[in-house]
Order: structure tokens, then C-alpha cells, then sequence
């Protein structure tokens, strides 16, 4: 027999289901012709200009699908404007009118959400705000467990957005109706949902907490991203493989299929898989090198239609790795900026790890005891730096060295205290 839990209802009492939330499928002004001409852009611009308060935005790209990070879409919305898609692939062209006009029509608060996926592809062409209001960001602050647009829409708004075409290929043309009635609608309540996280962070106590990280975002909008030295070591798979030599196939195998990527605009992975690369470089552990076509089409994602195209370029890649010397092979392992790996700590550095031991978990507690997520309060990567080398023992050194850190000044005031309390936790007795 099976018991009911002590808040069920009784047997004879009728269960009454949730009330289903209203589901938004259509825009409030209907869904715009999309701007891809100097003369819609210059109506766009004027409409835009005329609007007032902030301007809600949003981009869509084609992750997965092309190699590039652009821009495919972009979805603007104010108030006394309604909503505007403009797509920024013919006017950013070398003989289109560019986005300058729309950048000076722009000149208000942006609202976005999760700012930092759409400001570097707005950053490409020309677009980039003064201040902006990150809803995404703003929930983290405030406490939210989970913080996707949809689920910050039902939960504040009561209103559900349909999300099926998040990850399109917004590299087509000509867009499909749907899609641009699912585009629409993802400005269609920023505005509403940043008043109502403002006004909870002003109860909070946060507005300035928010103004800070949203400082932060426009600081670096403008900077392009380095991308890191040795991309080709991220390679999936790559665990496996323990030899010079079959990194250096990784590495030739890598750099080709990013070539073609690139040239081609496609995602890596739709012309390569990272398994096959990997598995391709663990049956090499000595010269000399004895894969050939027959090899290669003995794995599978060498075998398939896109990866066969361009057979000759693998097969071109393993022979240079063949006529390198040794000295020109990548090594097994290489310098980390920054700290060693954290499981290393307790065994080779004992009072580095005492440190990260008393420093971690008193800022874990106040990142909980006011209701942020502890990698909002502190980045893991400044928290492990000042552990592992602390500037000093003293609250002026170790505020300066977060700071150089980039940790903001609302941050540093919360836990400069605890980590300068782990700091100077007397040392881990050395390892017998």
C-alpha cells in the first residue's frame, strides 16, 4: 500500500492541476519586416532615435554551424519605437551603408540578457553601449537558482516564451517566418523584466553591486578576446594521448582542419570531429608514421562525407609531423599561467593549500549569506592566484592585488576580511 505524503489531499478530494501559464507566440505590434537595406535602415534609425528610455537588444548567431561568431540578426526593441530586426550581413558588407547611423540612434541604456555572449558579435560591427543592464547578471545577484531568459519570464512575469529556434542556423536566408516571430519576441519583455530586477535589487541593497559589474561589461565590450595560445590542446580526446609525437598530430590535424574552417566559414566539428583527430593521434607512438588513406578510412569520422573532401589535407598534415626533428615536436606538458592544478596543493604545497582550505570556505558562506552565487562574488581564478601567492598578510596588499585582479570594489569589500584571515593561517605541516 502506498502512503501519501502528509500535505497530499485526501482520497476523495479532487486533484487540481497548476493553472498552465499563457504562452506568448505572437509579438504585441505583430512581427517586422527585417531592415536589410540603406532605406529601411534609415526609417529604422529615425524610428529608433524617436523612441525613448532604454533599448532592449539581442543578437542571433550560428554556433555549430559556421565558423565565425558574427551576428545574423539583431533585435532591437523601445518604447514608441516597438520592435526592430535588422540584419546586419548585406549592410555591414564593403559596399553597404555600415551601422554608424544606428550606433548614434542607440545612445541609451542597453538591456541584455547574458550581455557577455552578445557584446563581442555587436562589438564587430561598430555597435557598443555606454551602460547597459544585464538581466541575466542582475538575477545572479539577487539570488535566482536558475536565471535562462524563458524561466525569469515565467517566474516574474507569468508568461512563457517558446525557445525552439535558439539554436538555428541563422546563417539562412531567407529567414523563415516562424524563426522571426521567435526573434521578436525575445525583446519583446526586457523592459519589463529589467524594471522588476532593478526594483528587487534596490530592496536588496545590490543597485550598486549591478552598476559595477554593468560598468565592467561596457569597460571591456570594446576589447577583442585573445584567444588562448595552444587552442589545439583543448582538443576532445586528447587525454589520451601521452607522446610528443601524437600531440604533434593533434596539433598538424588541428591547425589544418581550422584552416579549412575558416576559409570555408563552417564550424570546425562539421568538417572534423575532435574523436577522430584523437584516435587518429593515439596509433602513433613512433616513427616511423604508417597511416595512409586506408588508415584514415578506418575511422570513423575520418570516413564521413564532409571529412573525405579534403582527405589530401590530413593525409598532407601526418607527413609533415613524419619529417619534423624532435626538437620541433610540442611538449607533453607546458607552464600554466597561474597556479598549479588544486589537487597538486596538499602533497607539494602544503601551506598554499592550507590557505585555499581556510580561504575557500568562509568565502563560500559569504557568498551564501548574501544570496550570490561564489563564483559572482569571486572568480575562481583570483581566488586560487591569491591563495597560491598572496601579495601579503595585510588588508591594503591583498585589496590591491584583487583589484589588479580585476575584482570589483563591492567584492573586495566583502572578502577582503576572510581571505586575509586564510592568508594568514599558520602553515600544513609538511609531508612525511
Amino acid at each position: 500500500m502506498t502512503s501519501l505524503p502528509l500535505d497530499a489531499p485526501e482520497a476523495d478530494e479532487p486533484l487540481v492541476a497548476e493553472p498552465a501559464l499563457p504562452v506568448l507566440t505572437v509579438p504585441r505590434d505583430g512581427v517586422p519586416a527585417v531592415v536589410d537595406t540603406a532605406a529601411a535602415l534609415a526609417d529604422a534609425v529615425r524610428r529608433l532615435a524617436a523612441g525613448t528610455g532604454p533599448i532592449a537588444i539581442d543578437t542571433e548567431r550560428a554556433q555549430g554551424f559556421r565558423y565565425t561568431n558574427r551576428a545574423y540578426l539583431i533585435q532591437i526593441r523601445r518604447a514608441g519605437t516597438g520592435t526592430v530586426l535588422i540584419d546586419p550581413v548585406p549592410l555591414t558588407e564593403p559596399d553597404g551603408p555600415g551601422l554608424a547611423t544606428l550606433r548614434e540612434a542607440m545612445d541609451d541604456e542597453w538591456i541584455l540578457h547574458a550581455a557577455s555572449q552578445d557584446l563581442p558579435c555587436l562589438a564587430e560591427i561598430g555597435l557598443l553601449p555606454t551602460t547597459l543592464f544585464d538581466t541575466e547578471l542582475a538575477a545572479r545577484l539577487l539570488g535566482y537558482p536558475r536565471v535562462a531568459l524563458g524561466t525569469l519570464t515565467e517566474q516574474l512575469l507569468g508568461i512563457r516564451l517558446l525557445k525552439e529556434h535558439s539554436a538555428a542556423d541563422w546563417s539562412r536566408r531567407p529567414f523563415p517566418d516562424e524563426w522571426l516571430t521567435y526573434a521578436a519576441l525575445d525583446v519583446e519583455l526586457l523592459d519589463q523584466l529589467r524594471d522588476l530586477l532593478a526594483a528587487e535589487l534596490e530592496e536588496q541593497g545590490k543597485s550598486d553591486w549591478a552598476r559595477q559589474e554593468f560598468e565592467a561589461l561596457v569597460a571591456g565590450a570594446a576589447t577583442p578576446h585573445s584567444p588562448r595560445p595552444d587552442r589545439w590542446r583543448r582538443t576532445s580526446g586528447i587525454h589520451q594521448i601521452r607522446s610528443p609525437l601524437g600531440l604533434a598530430i593533434v596539433r598538424e590535424l588541428w591547425l589544418t582542419r581550422d584552416e579549412i574552417a575558416a576559409r570555408l566559414d563552417k564550424a570546425p566539428g562539421r568538417i572534423l570531429g575532435d574523436e577522430g583527430i584523437a584516435q587518429l593521434a593515439a596509433q602513433v607512438t613512433t616513427q616511423p608514421i604508417k597511416i595512409d588513406r586506408t588508415t584514415l578510412r578506418g575511422i570513423d569520422r575520418f570516413n564521413r562525407r564532409e571529412a573525405r573532401r579534403f582527405e589530401s589535407s590530413w593525409i598532407s598534415a601526418v607527413q609533415r609531423v613524419a619529417a619534423m626533428p624532435r626538437s620541433a615536436l610540442p611538449p607533453v606538458a607546458v607552464a600554466v599561467d597561474g597556479p598549479p592544478t588544486l589537487r597538486s596543493w596538499a602533497k607539494r604545497h602544503p601551506e598554499a593549500a592550507a590557505r585555499w582550505e581556510a580561504i575557500r570556505p568562509a568565502v563560500n558562506e559569504i557568498a551564501e549569506q548574501h544570496r550570490v552565487p561564489p563564483e559572482n562574488l569571486v572568480s575562481p581564478d583570483a581566488l586560487r592566484r591569491v591563495a597560491w601567492q598572496p601579495a601579503g598578510v595585510d588588508a591594503d596588499a591583498i585589496e590591491a592585488q584583487l583589484a589588479g585582479l580585476g575584482v570589483r570594489r563591492w567584492q573586495r569589500e566583502l572578502v577582503v576580511e576572510a581571505i586575509v584571515a586564510g592568508v594568514q593561517t599558520p602553515a600544513a605541516a609538511e609531508p612525511a
